[in-house]
């Protein structure tokens, strides 16, 4: 999946785990332009330099992978979780040369990804 729209917001990375690491960023989305979306992506493990050379304001091409996954607490309750993971973050048709950065969608298992 990709969504073309402008970067509003791109955080620091964060070691989740002692072997995990996500970055989140948001782009804003105005396929309506009287009712823009916010929509925050993640970027994870060596995926998370890839926002790494853009700034806020740019006008960005975001490839991505939905994922969704079950939890259950302590408490034994199910919940899920939706997760929009970026792979692919390049220069969008703004004029500007293309700058890609670009690494194949990675690949967890079940023991690398957070549970919250």
């Amino acid at each position: 999946m990709n969504i073309k729209g402008k970067l509003v917001e791109i955080f620091e990375a964060k070691q989740i785990t002692d072997t995990f690491k996500k970055r989140e960023f948001v782009v804003e989305y105005a396929e309506n332009a009287q009712y823009p979306q916010f929509i925050k992506f993640e970027l994870t493990q060596n995926n998370c330099d890839a926002i790494d050379g853009f700034k806020i304001g740019d006008f960005v091409d975001v490839q991505f992978d939905l994922r969704g996954k079950p939890w259950t607490n302590k408490q034994g309750e199910k919940t899920y979780f939706t997760s929009l993971a970026a792979w692919k973050i390049q220069a969008a048709g703004d004029g500007q040369e293309n700058i890609t950065h670009d690494e194949a969608p990675p690949e967890t298992s079940p023991d690398e990804e957070y549970p919250f």
